[in-house]
């Protein structure tokens, strides 16, 4: 089987975690309709303090089940939704996409990859240690960012646990992701 939805997740206030739904509903240039996060514009606290007119690329996050078991075996107690994700998958690469690939998700639902997750401190505040495990080094020094991917709207619908996931790449030259 190739990738699939494993959970989603939304929450209304800012909170670091959300809440596992039956299904949620993805709005055309918003986001998850119902989450502190929706909409075209940043809804980041920290982000909204430097520039509250700068376009939402962080619409919907989404993070590979790879990582929660990868966590899990370090000691971690993290399950889906623990980490602020909306769409929790399995099976899919998510950090290897390049920018601009598309994912159908269920029957109509498209996202946007626009970058990567940056984890900040409340990871940490989250489990000690957290933010360090969710880190790693390249070969060459670079910093490896494994939190997830931010992306953008671009067809609505619903989407739920067990959907597939459909990738479309860009037209080449592809461009790594970076923290959005």
């Amino acid at each position: 089987m190739g990738a699939i939805v494993v959970s989603v997740s939304a929450s209304s206030s800012h909170a670091f975690s959300k809440q596992m739904r039956e299904h949620i509903t993805l709005l055309v240039g918003l986001g998850v309709e119902g989450d502190a996060h929706c909409g075209s514009t940043v809804k980041h606290r920290s982000r909204v303090a430097r520039d509250p007119a700068q376009p939402n690329l962080r619409q919907v996050h989404l993070l590979h089940e790879e990582l929660l078991a990868e966590l899990r075996a370090s000691g971690f107690a993290v399950d889906p939704s623990d980490l602020g994700e909306n769409i929790t998958t399995r099976g899919l690469d998510l950090l290897r996409l390049p920018r601009g690939a598309r994912l159908r998700i269920g029957s109509s639902a498209v996202v946007e990859v626009t970058g990567l997750r940056n984890p900040c401190i409340q990871i940490e505040h989250f489990q000690k240690g957290l933010k360090a495990a969710v880190l790693g080094r390249a070969a060459d020094g670079s910093l490896i960012r494994k939190a997830g991917v931010m992306g953008v709207v671009t067809a609505g619908g619903h989407v739920r646990p067990r959907d597939e996931i459909c990738v479309q790449l860009p037209a080449p030259p592809h461009c790594a992701l970076e923290p959005v």
